[in-house]
């Protein structure tokens, strides 16, 4: 391995690292998402007083709003543990049953992305879920058969990006369904000065607030670029994060003024470009050399949310503001050419 191939991998471990360090680990510690959190307390409490587990909850939204970290404060909350595992890993139903079978009363399994299911694995979950128990088969040909195994009353939390994916049938056993949005800068400026006294960082409230306003609405970005801020100020800054240093940094990253980043510019140029759409997903993805779903799941919801795209039956479309911020004039219909 090269040199820079470990110094890399270093760098992403310590950001990981890093990420689990500034995570809430209470409701009270948590920011934002007031109405998700002030129903699941409720749950919490409601299940606590009968003395039964929570239902299985379904969160859904964009990455990076707190679908991991709400699932392990509920299990802080419930005295529970978690097990955590991902829709992809689960690729066979014995990957699922070992899981399954290992778990206690009242403990949560938490399947990040669990729109990406394997289908088979999805109809053994149904079972698990509804009636806290599993068929396996044993063995194979005529001396094939099924055992029943029953399950201890466990919480299966689900996140996914795309609640559309979800079968209608595994999205119904789910008896709580809570939409995380993206956040206001306000509270991201408190996540901002929170994370900043976990990470021993100075940071004045220009600068915290530069930062807030330009990190898309999402937690996990806001924290990513204090990170690379706090390099930033520590060789140019004296330590310190000012409004200079933070709007230093976040050019850098090529980050503007409203947030968008230089993948974002491409997509609404690409756009534009083809008279301002409407155009496919598949060809905005061979032009900016981005996948598909990365585009759909990363970079749409904020552009839709923060008006600069339309996503319409026949395709994508920049808006007005799209034009205006990228410093075009928006064409009219007669103007707009056939490509």
């Amino acid at each position: 391995m090269l040199k820079e191939d470990i110094l890399s991998s270093a760098a992403l471990i310590e950001d990981k690292n890093l990420d689990i360090t500034l995570r809430p680990k209470q409701f009270k510690d948590f920011v934002g998402q007031d109405r998700v959190k002030e129903n699941l307390l409720i749950y919490i409490e409601a299940a606590r007083k009968r003395g039964e587990p929570l239902d299985h909850i379904l969160f859904s939204g964009p990455p990076g709003l707190g679908k991991t970290t709400l699932s392990q404060i509920i299990a802080n909350e419930v005295n529970a543990s978690i097990t955590t595992t991902s829709g992809p890993v689960l690729d066979k139903p014995m990957d699922l049953a070992g899981i399954l079978s290992n778990l206690q009363q009242g403990d949560i399994l938490f399947i990040d992305e669990i729109h990406r299911l394997n289908a088979t694995v999805e109809e053994y979950l149904y079972s698990a879920m509804e009636d806290f128990s599993i068929d396996i088969i044993i063995d194979q040909g005529p001396k094939a058969r099924s055992v029943k195994i029953n399950l201890p009353r466990f919480t299966l939390v689900g996140s996914t990006t795309r609640e559309g994916l979800l079968s209608a049938p595994l999205r119904s056993r789910f008896g709580v369904l809570e939409k995380l949005e993206f956040y206001p800068w306000t509270d991201l400026y408190k996540i901002i000065c929170n994370s900043s006294r976990i990470l021993s960082v100075q940071i004045d409230d220009k600068g915290a607030e530069i930062i807030a306003r330009r990190a898309r609405g999402t937690p996990r970005i806001a924290n990513r670029f204090l990170r690379r801020v706090r390099d930033v100020a520590q060789v140019r800054g004296n330590d310190i994060i000012s409004e200079d240093v933070a709007r230093i940094g976040l050019e850098m990253l090529g980050v503007d003024e409203h947030g968008l980043c230089d993948m974002d510019r491409k997509i609404l140029e690409t756009i534009i470009r083809y008279g301002g759409g409407p155009i496919g997903l598949k060809t905005i993805a061979v032009s900016v050399s981005e996948e598909e779903d990365t585009i759909e799941e990363v970079y749409e919801s904020f552009l839709i949310q923060s008006g600069y795209l339309d996503k319409t039956p026949r395709g994508r479309i920049a808006t007005k503001k799209a034009y205006e911020h990228l410093g075009y004039k928006p064409e009219s219909d007669s103007q707009k050419k056939l490509f």
